[in-house]
């Protein structure tokens, strides 16, 4: 019986017999406003447990050897699909003229609706085959007319969406959307005019890889519109590898960029034609970006934590509520007596 007797003298929890206990109408709405706040608690504690979390590393940039990949999905509105061309040059010494790889474009109406789809390669083949078509003919005296390069309302109404991937090398370098492409002469012939050029443009997306969660490219839905002027834009781009590691273990490398712009006005003594330039570099910097959930005991602490506390408080409540309502009560009777 001394054993059982220093056992039960241990008990934190002693029990208070059945008789002695009251219910009140305030501690039953007290319980149900615990009852409400615990479960408000429990259900914000469960979530923010099953949410992942990002944590970023920054470490040297040590990939050799891989390309690229440019993302581009641009409109112009007022640079015919035939004389636009997209041309590439980085600091190895590559430059490439009417890039004819994975561009395509679209021919929109005013309605921005598609009438035409043209690959750029094929594109660009029909105009080698005019070319040589056209020398041929010179070369064999038989063009005795000087042949007009000009466009028809209908083309001029056109809008051009030029959309694809670029593979380039993993080096400082630009690209830019142009009509480079053409003879000066023939360009001459058919704007009039380096200031009749216009390169207003609507960026939908630019990207350097896939996409990631959380990822917000600074181009994206970018408009610039000019209205009675040319000029070239200049976007500089600063390239920050990325890879981004999914709670699965999934590697994703890709890129993400910031980016500032410059707009040059074109007057009628400049030697250069309008464009839109994109000039880029990368960061000798990889952000690797994890995706990481919290623990299971982090998850049971804070809830034991917030129950507890949210559990004590409402007792508090309760008892000093009991107490004021008591001592109201037996103000009244005392009143009411005498």
């Amino acid at each position: 019986m001394g054993l059982k007797q220093t056992i039960r003298s241990l008990d934190a929890f002693p029990r208070t017999e059945e008789h002695l206990l009251q219910k009140t109408q305030s501690g039953a709405l007290v319980s149900i406003v615990g009852l409400v706040i615990m479960a408000t608690l429990f259900t914000h504690e469960l979530t923010y447990y099953l949410t992942t979390y990002t944590v970023h590393e920054m470490s040297v940039d040590f990939k050799r050897g891989e390309t690229l990949p440019i993302h581009i999905n641009m409109t112009f509105p007022s640079l015919p699909c035939d004389v636009a061309s997209v041309d590439a040059i980085d600091l190895s010494g590559k430059h490439e003229v009417d890039l004819d790889t994975n561009i395509w474009k679209l021919r929109l109406n005013s309605h921005g609706h598609i009438i035409g789809t043209e690959y750029l390669y094929d594109l660009v083949e029909k105009q080698h085959t005019t070319r040589n078509h056209d020398d041929k003919e010179h070369h064999d005296g038989s063009a005795k007319k000087p042949h007009k390069f000009s466009f028809d309302k209908d083309a001029e109404n056109m809008i051009n969406k030029v959309y694809g991937v670029l593979d380039v090398q993993r080096v400082a370098g630009n690209f830019h959307i142009s009509v480079h492409a053409l003879n000066i002469y023939v360009a001459q012939m058919i704007f009039g005019g380096a200031t009749h050029v216009n390169v207003s443009h609507m960026i939908h997306d630019l990207s350097f890889g896939p996409k990631y969660p959380g990822l917000h490219n600074p181009l994206d839905d970018t408009v610039r519109i000019l209205h009675d002027t040319s000029g070239t834009f200049k976007y500089y781009v600063k390239i920050v590898p990325t890879e981004y590691r999914y709670i699965s273990k999934e590697v994703l490398p890709t890129n993400q960029f910031s980016v500032s712009e410059y707009f040059s006005p074109m007057n009628e003594f400049d030697r250069t034609w309008p464009a839109v330039y994109f000039l880029y570099d990368l960061s000798p910097i990889t952000v690797t970006i994890k995706e990481e959930r919290r623990s299971f005991l982090h998850f049971i602490t804070r809830l034991s934590a917030v129950l507890g506390g949210t559990f004590a408080l409402t007792g508090m409540l309760d008892r000093w509520m009991y107490r004021l309502i008591k001592a109201l009560t037996t103000t009244s009777a005392r009143g009411a007596f005498q």
